[in-house]
């Protein structure tokens, strides 16, 4: 039945090669009950797991009724253990949230069986382990003996001709134990019975065959007595499960456990409402532009303003500032104007009010204040909005007594909150065009410039002859100031010591490199530490999480020494719009290129609708990637606890393949719940029932066309989801997938 011929197995682990066995020699047959027995670390249990095909071995060979297997690939095992392989483990690996007969039943289900044809079967096998009185009773609420009985009768469902049993008495009572061996010594008439045991006296009298192991080697091999070998057609078929099986299992797995169901089917629900209230708010815009024009780089498309920069792309000097400032018609210079078209939202802590707009400086406010004061400290603003704001209008006074944050992220990918801003004065302007703005001090200036100078960059990293770039792509290369790291040093994620041939990135240097249409730099930085979860907050003082595992940390005059470079752009407001081109020949002639708003803007008509169209997909395209690695994170951490289970398909005859669209279904059946919760709000907002007026406003601009393209990107996102996680999860064997985390 199955040979071994100088099998040895060898595990690989951090540069340190390490013996499981080492040239094992067997031949086990039918009707034997195999002890195999040591002390632990003797190599019993990985002996185990090479012969029923959970693990793969390096050296030698294993016949399987005479059949080479040096050669097999995971997929031929899978067929090993479909047909031949029954295991029963320690820890049952069982699945808790089943019913004893769901988890019998699975066994069969996965092999290719109808439902309707295998319950009697399951009855007869249940009742063979003593269980008849549990059959619909979860596994969960078993005590240990009976959850090893439900294991052992799985196994048996499978009829497979060999069964294979570690430690099956290690977790159970002397009678519970008792009953265990004595089953599994009825079973090995007809079958070859393989335990791993530390209690030989448990079993001994049952064995037909004892196998001792010692540091990785078979110590003595007897033959305590000669087996009752029973004759029975094993001959038996095997398909894939059927599709209305894999629908079956992909339902029941969605639902079986409701606190997963409800964190997954929140996630999707999220979904559903981003994304569509982005393409909403996007086809409003794109109505509004078409009416009044429309820029595609620029927020205030003011006639009175002018972008400037050099001709020759240099920085702009002061002396060259006062030069402008010099000129008649000139109002005023936004010297850096990389704020004035950079738009970013506010909100408070519940998200429940949400402002949008630009951020000024408070020294241009000169318009008197409808309600409240002007600022006074550093975080205290002024907001200027429509008197046609709902929130404006009904809830001013409970606004004025919340913090605010800017929409900024930090390294952990958490909303950053150590900042709080305070609205203590409100301006309310007549109708509702244009956005809100946000009159602020020079510190929140500052750093805003420099998140907008970070944007305006391409930021990458050359460490070890490979270049990374500083996003979601390369995500263990995100570059992130802290004041804790001395300048010139940068602290770095564990994780890099992987990029290095010696193991060891402590000591490398990584050259950081920050490229716009304007400047060129870098800077070289060496790293001094690395972090893990234990020690990075003592390092940074940044909590650890595992979405801000991979940044770097580097001196805060460092960062801003390569992002800052001088001002290369502004804008020129002048006082007279009618004298414009006045203005642009002193420009000119001063050595500037300019570009004065009203030329800058598309007029109304196909070209703006095609301009509007393809900002709008791509728009959307960056939000569904952002919600994508969003909400993989956090389905990844709910699926974890699932790797067991998708694990234990394998050791049943689910190929990584069926194991894979299980969860294709799971994840499929979730998202499409959660659009329907989203499709039922919708409709009571076309109905009346909801009337918010933002909400219908947004509403109407949903298309038939759009809930569709719609419902295709959040079924898209659950396969690519299920795929990415299913590829970490199913990449390895079955015992190396136990022994990670993915």
């Amino acid at each position: 039945m199955l040979k071994l011929k100088n099998v040895s197995k060898f595990y690989y682990s951090k540069g340190v090669i390490a013996s499981g066995f080492s040239k094992v020699n067997l031949e086990l047959d039918m009707g034997e009950f195999v002890v195999i027995t040591g002390e632990s670390g003797s190599g019993k249990s990985t002996l185990l797991n090479v012969l029923s095909g959970l693990d793969t071995y390096e050296e030698g060979e294993m016949y399987i009724n005479g059949e080479e297997t040096s050669h097999y690939n995971e997929t031929d095992f899978e067929e090993y253990r479909r047909k031949y392989v029954g295991n029963i483990f320690q820890n049952f690996n069982l699945v808790n949230s089943y019913t004893v007969y769901q988890n019998v039943e699975l066994a069969l289900i996965l092999n290719g069986e109808n439902k309707k044809d295998v319950k009697g079967r399951i009855l007869d096998i249940i009742q063979k382990v003593g269980l008849s009185d549990f059959v619909n009773t979860k596994c969960s609420k078993l005590s240990g003996g009976q959850k090893q009985r439900v294991a052992i009768a799985r196994a048996l469902a499978k009829e497979t001709p060999i069964i294979v049993a570690d430690e099956p008495t290690g977790n159970l009572d002397s009678k519970s134990a008792e009953e265990v061996v004595k089953l599994l010594s009825e079973i090995s008439k007809d079958k070859l019975v393989i335990i791993v045991t530390h209690n030989l006296e448990q079993v001994e009298k049952y064995a037909t065959r004892l196998i001792k192991m010692h540091d990785g080697k078979v110590l003595e091999d007897k033959i305590l007595k000669k087996p009752e070998i029973e004759d029975k057609d094993e001959s038996r078929t095997f398909a894939d499960i059927t599709v209305s099986n894999r629908f079956r299992l992909g339902r029941r797995n969605a639902f079986n456990i409701p606190a997963k169901f409800v964190l997954i089917f929140a996630v999707f629900l999220f979904i559903s409402f981003a994304v569509a209230g982005t393409y909403s708010s996007f086809e409003k815009a794109a109505y509004e532009e078409s009416i009044f024009g429309f820029s595609e780089f620029f927020n205030d498309t003011s006639d009175k303003r002018i972008v400037i920069n050099k001709q020759d792309k240099s920085a702009i000097t002061a002396e060259e500032f006062a030069k402008i400032e010099a000129i008649d018609n000139v109002s005023r210079i936004a010297k850096d104007d990389t704020l004035v078209d950079y738009t970013m939202p506010i909100s408070d802590d519940e998200y429940w009010y949400y402002f949008y707009g630009n951020f000024t400086d408070v020294k241009e406010l000169k318009d008197n204040l409808t309600a409240g004061r002007m600022p006074e400290n550093s975080n205290e603003i002024v907001l200027e909005g429509s008197e046609n704001d709902y929130y404006l209008s009904h809830d001013l006074e409970e606004i004025m007594k919340k913090n605010f944050y800017i929409e900024n992220y930090d390294a952990n990918g958490e909303r950053d909150t150590s900042k709080p801003l305070k609205i203590v004065g409100v301006i309310l302007r007549e109708g509702n065009n244009g956005s809100d703005k946000f009159y602020v001090g020079e510190e929140i200036l500052e750093q805003l410039r420099l998140d907008a100078a970070m944007s305006a960059n391409n930021v990458k990293s050359l460490f070890e002859g490979q270049y990374y770039h500083s996003d979601a792509s390369d995500p263990n290369f995100r570059i992130t100031p802290n004041k804790n790291v001395p300048k010139g040093e940068a602290y770095v994620s564990g994780m890099l010591n992987d990029y290095t041939q010696s193991g060891r990135a402590v000591g490398k240097e990584i050259v950081i490199s920050a490229d716009s249409i304007y400047s060129h730099d870098s800077m070289t930085v060496k790293i001094a530490k690395t972090y893990n979860k234990s020690n990075l907050k003592n390092l940074t003082g940044v909590e650890f999480k595992e979405s801000g595992e991979g940044a770097i940390y580097v001196n805060e005059e460092d960062y801003n020494n390569l992002i800052n470079k001088g001002i290369f752009q502004s804008s020129v407001y002048v006082k007279d719009a009618k004298k414009l081109d006045s203005t642009l020949e002193s420009l000119k002639e001063m050595g500037f290129n300019v570009l004065p708003m009203r030329d800058s803007l598309s007029k109304e008509g196909a070209e703006l609708v095609q301009v509007i169209s393809m900002m709008k997909t791509f728009m959307l395209a960056v939000l569904i990637v952002a919600l994508f690695f969003i909400s993989y994170f956090i389905i990844r951490i709910v699926l974890k606890s699932r790797n067991a289970y998708y694990t234990t398909l394998r050791t049943l005859g689910a190929s990584r393949k069926i194991s894979k669209q299980l969860l294709d279904i799971e994840l499929f059946l979730i998202a499409t719940i959660g659009y329907a919760v989203f499709m039922a709000v919708m409709c009571l907002v076309y109905t009346g029932v909801i009337n918010q007026t933002f909400v219908v406003e947004l509403a109407n601009y949903l298309s038939v066309t759009s809930y569709i393209i719609l419902y295709l990107i959040i079924i898209a996102m659950s396969y690519m989801i299920s795929h990415r996680f299913s590829r970490k999860l199913f990449k390895d064997s079955v015992m190396n997938t136990y022994r990670e985390e993915v």
